[in-house]
């Protein structure tokens, strides 16, 4: 029997509390550590204001490429995993309101679901600016399943208040495209 193929994931990294650059730079560490997975790229860091009526402060937000056999239940199974790790508690404090270390399945190849407690593509991404821009940093290519082309949805999405990071601690990865 082969083995399962490997499917292109995309994985939003956010965090607004306990210095927010160094919890995605763990966060991407722990990506980098699951099994049947690889990292094939990470965006630039990008700061946004909080999403929602909680005050809170600024987010750092990023998005990383997997190549993955892991199906998405699994996969999403294991980025909560790594939340509680990092001090998240499910269902603890408000909607949208602040957190050590947020990791939303976005993109699972071209799969469409609909279930309790995972929906793909993530509710929302073609709203969000702060996950848009880095997606299409690293995947310009990317046909959101059900959605369309990246590149289109960022392009019908405000800008405004999201500035890139280009510090020297967080630079972007170079795109590596899944099918090559």
């Amino acid at each position: 029997m082969s083995p399962p193929a490997w499917t292109p994931a995309y994985i939003g990294l956010g965090s607004n509390l306990q210095d927010p650059a160094r919890q995605l730079d763990l966060g991407v560490a722990a990506l980098r550590g699951l099994p049947q997975t690889r990292l094939v790229a990470v965006s630039g860091y990008y700061r946004n204001p909080p999403f929602g009526p909680v005050a809170q402060p600024d987010f750092i937000n990023a998005v990383a490429g997997l190549l993955t056999q892991l199906p998405p239940g699994e996969l999403l199974a294991m980025l909560k995993a790594i939340e509680r790790r990092h001090g998240r508690e499910p269902g603890a404090g408000p909607r949208w309101g602040p957190r050590v270390l947020d990791l939303d399945l976005l993109v699972h190849g071209t799969q469409r679901l609909a279930q309790p407690g995972l929906e793909l593509p993530h509710p929302g991404i073609a709203e969000r600016n702060f996950v848009l821009f880095p997606l299409l940093e690293i995947a310009p290519w990317l046909i959101v399943p059900g959605l369309g082309p990246v590149g289109g949805l960022a392009g019908r999405v405000d800008a405004q208040g999201l500035q890139r990071l280009d510090g020297a601690d967080h630079p972007a990865h170079l795109p590596t495209r899944p099918d090559t």
